[in-house]
């Protein structure tokens, strides 16, 4: 029998909380073993299909790895992306896709971006209809259009103003995690110490109560580059170097051998 960590786990950590991404049977085993969090983000656009923006990404798609995430591990608190135009129009048409995703994968929570009444009003409505929910602040993915530029956010007054209201707001919403994504190290702080609920940040400075970054970003798999990322192994070069030998090899007919055939 599964048994998973739960929010109310997470929230009594005395350690920092960590949070990693999976979309794939593969890499949600290893990650199941070392994070309190996985979420399947809808970077998985980016990442896996080649996408130029989240924005792309369908419920369809995040249904799909949701279920090979939650199927394929045994620990972790699994929380999984509402893309981008599932949840912005009405509270209603949120909390059935809401539903949806959480009904057909078995994931622990959804998470969506941004912040103000409308956002907070959708939240309280998913709550009360027991789905959890963790939030997203600061920079926001899928605010971004092919060919903009990813800002960085909390530089201007207005908006340090913007995410400490915004925050207000999600927490008596109901939220039971905020990730702050892409903020300066100052107002990383100041919210952290600030917030009653976990905050897990992605370019947001150390005091955040948690981290999250990309799997494969990482491990050096993916191509994206930023100052948050610290990469902590290169797969890359070596997926590269074993495909070249398996490459040569055949080449060279060193392989198959005669003992790898049937007899």
């Amino acid at each position: 029998l599964k048994k998973r960590k739960t929010i109310e786990n997470i929230k009594q950590k005395k350690n920092p909380i960590i949070c990693l991404t999976a979309y794939t049977k593969p890499i949600a085993q290893i990650v199941d073993d070392f994070a309190d969090i996985i979420l399947v983000g809808d970077s998985v656009g980016p990442v896996l299909y080649g996408y130029k923006t989240t924005r792309e990404v369908s419920i369809d798609i995040m249904i799909n790895h949701g279920k090979a995430v939650v199927s394929s591990t045994n620990k972790a608190f699994i929380v999984i992306d509402m893309p981008f135009g599932t949840y912005e129009n009405s509270k209603e048409t949120a909390f059935n896709n809401a539903k949806k995703i959480i009904d057909e994968t078995g994931a622990n929570a959804i998470k969506l971006e941004g912040g103000g009444k409308k956002i907070a009003e959708t939240v309280k409505y998913l709550v009360s209809k027991n789905i959890l929910v963790v939030g997203h602040l600061g920079g926001l993915p899928q605010s971004i259009k092919e060919g903009e530029s990813f800002k960085i956010y909390g530089r201007t007054d207005k908006e340090k103003r913007q995410i400490n209201k915004n925050l207000t707001l999600l927490e008596d919403a109901g939220v039971s995690a905020i990730v702050i994504e892409s903020t300066i190290g100052s107002l990383a702080k100041q919210i952290s110490e600030k917030s009653k609920i976990p905050t897990i940040g992605i370019g947001a400075s150390r005091f955040c109560s948690g981290q999250i970054l990309v799997t494969e970003d990482i491990i050096g798999l993916s191509n994206f580059d930023a100052k948050f990322l610290k990469k902590f192994c290169d797969l890359n070069k070596i997926i590269r170097n074993a495909v070249k030998l398996f490459a040569d090899d055949v080449r060279k007919k060193k392989y198959p051998q005669t003992f790898h055939e049937y007899k």
